[in-house]
């Protein structure tokens, strides 16, 4: 069985472990958690790392650093994980769901404005599959509207926009580190501050309402409660983790660029013949070889294809059952304007396996089952 992902493991992760444990300091926000914090703040160009212990904890964070209420509206698109919208249905406020772009499966730009109304504060933009959002329109929105714009980057470090790193070019950017994500620390996470100014309320927030941060930096001879705050610190033993592979980031990526290149070069033909799509980046984005997806007519053919592969020992997934059709979306928010694409293409949409050590025989056998189930 070819599995649709093992979480990636370089070698060093122990060894880091049992430095930590050694140390005696596992709970959040030690020597470990730092070195993680300031590797990321440099891959990214961030202000300010903070490591949190989930990606669904970032867009918490994000959602309260908002200062959202009960009357307020978020503008989302409905193809994406709960995660991106419980963050804002948490806090109280109304979702608006709007289409996606059937070549990104990103939130359509264009359809944002006509979702806007008095009460909405925030855009929450998702990079799917490490690709990019039109984030230059989308920035232009914000700014004539004056909203905040919270980047779901879960599947997306690395990823770039015209240049720019994924996670900094909104308000606030939200990595994950789950151990499906190119970079792993079990569960886990990163909120990015693209904004010095929000760094110590984050930091309050992050550290139970107290401002911790400042006392451990010798800036207060003691630390007090400050405001409403959670703990979102991961321990040290899973920042050890992610550390070894922070280290060996470089590569983690050529591996699983080599893979995605495999694909697309092993089944353009198929495309060009007209038999299936494959994912589409635009020339002004870098991806991160998060994952591969190609796109089968119809929820019938793909869920045959699904049953072949797997009667030949391969894993292959689908990605997402659309938010607004769920009893929650139903209940928290509403489709704005037309169902175009998300659901349309949610249901042709399928991830073939990749992961950091997945080997250029497994991708090519991939490649030659999904050959011949079209070419029988």
């Amino acid at each position: 069985m070819i599995p649709f992902n093992i979480p990636p493991f370089v070698g060093s992760e122990l060894d880091y472990i049992k430095q930590a444990v050694e140390k005696r300091k596992i709970c959040g926000d030690g020597d470990w958690t730092k070195k993680c914090s300031t590797k990321i703040e440099a891959i990214t160009n961030a202000k300010k790392c903070l490591l949190t212990t989930s990606g669904t904890h970032a867009l918490d964070m994000s959602a309260l650093l908002s200062n959202l209420s009960t009357d307020d509206e978020v503008i989302l698109p409905s193809f994406t994980f709960t995660s991106t919208a419980n963050a804002f249905a948490l806090v109280g406020a109304k979702l608006r769901f709007v289409d996606i772009r059937p070549d990104t499966m990103n939130i359509d730009e264009k359809l944002i404005e006509n979702a806007i109304t008095n009460k909405t504060k925030v855009i929450s933009v998702v990079h799917y599959a490490g690709v990019s959002c039109e984030m230059d329109r989308i920035m232009s929105i914000a700014k004539k509207y004056n909203l905040i714009v919270v980047e779901d980057a879960a599947q997306a470090i690395f990823s770039k926009y015209k240049g720019r790193p994924l996670g900094t070019i909104g308000n606030y950017g939200c990595l994950s580190f789950h151990e499906t994500k190119n970079l792993s620390m079990g569960e886990g996470g990163a909120l990015l501050l693209t904004n010095e100014n929000d760094i110590e309320k984050a930091e309050i927030l992050r550290e139970k309402g107290t401002d911790r941060s400042k006392f451990f930096r010798g800036q207060v001879d003691k630390y007090t409660w400050q405001d409403k705050g959670s703990s979102y610190l991961p321990s040290e033993l899973n920042a050890a983790y992610l550390y070894a592979q922070l280290e060996n980031s470089d590569r983690i990526q050529k591996s699983r660029m080599n893979a995605w290149r495999t694909y697309k070069n092993e089944l353009s033909e198929l495309e060009h013949k007209g038999y299936i799509e494959i994912m589409k980046v635009p020339a002004e984005c870098e991806h991160n070889a998060h994952m591969f997806y190609i796109k089968c007519n119809d929820l019938h053919e793909r869920s045959k294809l699904i049953d072949y592969l797997k009667k030949n020992g391969i894993n292959a997934v689908f990605h997402y059952i659309p938010l607004h059709s769920a009893p929650a979306g139903r209940r928290y928010g509403k489709f704005v304007g037309e169902d175009n694409y998300t659901t349309k293409e949610s249901e042709r949409l399928l991830r073939l396996p990749l992961y950091y050590s997945i080997t250029n025989e497994d991708v090519l056998y991939i490649c030659d089952l999904i050959t011949k189930f079209y070419c029988k």
